[in-house]
């Protein structure tokens, strides 16, 4: 099941921010900024972290950047596994970078994943032309995606379109007309840096 609780709460877990919110998270009424503290009873308490904690931790912290529940992490785990091309932590990232609701966010199409992931589930986006309702769709190099043009006047995108978004080189964005394509496959260089997936691999091959 995937957690729908408090956004703030889960960066508090991890000790870090995870960026959940979009732009709130870069702005003083950031929660972690005022308790940057884990939550609970015990929170502001020291532990010792074990290896299998650590391992845990990060698997954890993944999970709750890219939104997705304990059955579909395993899953991209599953998955990357039998990718004989890469290795299993750069095919992990590679599927969890192309996922189509991470690729709207990334663009600067929206500003966080979870808007991201509204998005396309309430069919406000279209990959190579046709209307798509599934976040988890894997995007492929030549796939060309779009914020639909009946959707465009609406304030949000006029706001996304002001935002200075750094976009990453695998993908080509054009935001007049909210748009984009996907030049290359993405590499360690494009990855999600705050995420050490080396720790996630060895917690599934336990």
């Amino acid at each position: 099941m995937r957690y729908t609780g408090p956004k703030c709460r889960q960066c508090r877990r991890e000790g870090e921010k995870l960026f959940l919110k979009g732009d709130r998270c870069e702005s003083q009424k950031c929660a972690f900024l005022k308790k940057n503290y884990a939550p609970g009873l015990h929170g502001q308490g020291f532990k010792k972290m074990t290896e299998y904690a650590r391992q845990l931790r990060e698997k954890q912290k993944a999970k709750r950047i890219f939104g997705l529940s304990e059955k579909q992490f395993s899953g991209y785990n599953t998955k990357a596994g039998a990718q004989k091309e890469l290795t299993a932590g750069d095919a992990l990232m590679q599927n969890l970078e192309t996922r189509i609701d991470n690729v709207i966010y990334r663009s600067g199409m929206a500003f966080s994943r979870v808007q991201a992931r509204q998005f396309v589930s309430h069919g406000l986006c279209t990959l190579n032309g046709k209307k798509i309702k599934t976040p988890s769709i894997q995007v492929k190099v030549g796939d060309k995606f779009a914020i639909k043009n009946a959707f465009q006047k609406n304030e949000i995108f006029a706001e996304l379109k002001k935002a200075k978004v750094k976009v990453p080189t695998w993908i080509k964005v054009n935001m007049p007309t909210l748009s984009g394509e996907v030049m290359e496959m993405p590499t360690q260089k494009d990855f999600e840096q705050s995420i050490n997936v080396q720790p996630i691999i060895e917690f599934y091959s336990r």
